[in-house]
């Protein structure tokens, strides 16, 4: 039995809802990451600091397994913003960042950004005081295929902001294409990206060949295997301006299953054990821990966290859960890829 060490991971990207979703899925988050940047997509959404405050509470009152855990909250940028509170919430340290949504782009988006020119000021006092733009990549013109948003919205909208405001820490998160990585890897280095397992495990083949499976839908969507490729030569390589962001995106069975299904994996309960199966199968076991627990750390200029876990790798394929119950009785179905997966996280 192989078994290895790394420091305690943190996860720079997570939804948990609220109500009894959040109840749910915060433990699966908080067993595994000591911390976890919190998404502020709700509805109503997260748009000032006594907002962020009240849902802290309610997510650390779930964490309930874990007394260490550390959600790090965001604010959602609108053109209509305050730019004395976002800037007041950040130096008081109740918020960690604020999440940039093209108006549209993904689940309750809708108040985000239409005219990318009306919230310059806004990242210009950003840059000014060292506070992180988490962006959601993707053009949401209508004309533009869904496979393109990503690539789009980097050659229209973000690398504008790059020139312009160079100095701004800017995560581009979730990517999914080469292009972004090759963009991330040749721009400055005040702009990274997040990735998730979801991205790194799978092809738009496993949501849509032999029938459509919703609960592999997630936006961005999956794209070709060429883009898996470049995602994970880009996570396995060590380099420090790739890290994860699991974008863990709870939604119950029903609301996948719909007519017209949500956008989202949940995939927080094998997160470690399916990034710990990928890495190893690249031969890059040893750099499992750098993506995890030390690249993102350091991009976002904290502290690298002092407790560690324990994976093991089993003689037979671990098995998956299926999904959670909530209280209500409804489920939400837990991510598994199309692989096995041989590591477990025992402590």
């Amino acid at each position: 039995m192989e078994k290895i060490e790394i420091i305690k991971p943190d996860d720079w990207h997570v939804h948990f809802r609220d109500n009894e979703i959040l109840k749910a899925v915060v433990p699966e988050t908080a067993r595994h990451f000591e911390r976890a940047i919190v998404m502020p997509n709700l509805t109503p959404p997260i748009l000032t600091g006594s907002d962020a405050l009240q849902y802290r509470k309610r997510i650390i009152a779930a964490a309930y397994n874990s007394d260490t855990f550390i959600p790090l909250m965001t604010v959602y940028l609108t053109e209509s913003i305050n730019i004395e509170e976002l800037e007041k919430s950040y130096k008081n340290k109740i918020i960690f960042g604020a999440k940039l949504y093209p108006a549209g782009a993904t689940t309750n988006s809708d108040l985000g950004i239409k005219n990318i020119n009306k919230i310059i000021p806004i990242l210009e006092k950003m840059a000014d005081i060292g506070m992180p733009l988490l962006v959601h990549g993707e053009s949401t013109d209508k004309n533009i295929d869904i496979f393109d948003r990503e690539k789009i919205f980097i050659d229209n909208i973000l690398d504008n902001i790059c020139k312009r405001i160079p100095e701004l820490k800017i995560t581009l998160e979730h990517i999914t294409t080469k292009d972004a990585v090759s963009y991330i890897e040749e721009a400055n280095n005040n702009i990274v990206a997040s990735i998730t397992p979801h991205h790194l495990a799978l092809n738009r083949n496993a949501m849509l060949v032999g029938g459509i499976r919703p609960h592999y839908y997630c936006l961005p969507v999956l794209k070709r295997e060429t883009h898996r490729q470049a995602l994970i030569k880009a996570a396995t390589s060590g380099n420090k301006k790739f890290f994860l962001g699991s974008d863990t995106a709870p939604h119950t069975a029903k609301n996948k299953e719909a007519a017209c299904g949500c956008a989202g994996v949940f995939n927080a309960t094998y997160c470690i054990s399916i990034l710990a199966q990928i890495f190893e199968d690249n031969n890059s076991i040893s750099k499992l821990e750098r993506f995890t627990s030390f690249n993102g750390a350091n991009h976002y200029q904290t502290s690298i966290n002092k407790n560690t876990i324990t994976i093991i790798k089993k003689e037979t394929p671990i098995k998956f859960l299926d999904a959670l119950r909530l209280e209500n009785n409804e489920n939400i179905v837990i991510f598994k890829p199309d692989f096995p997966v041989f590591w477990e996280v025992v402590s």
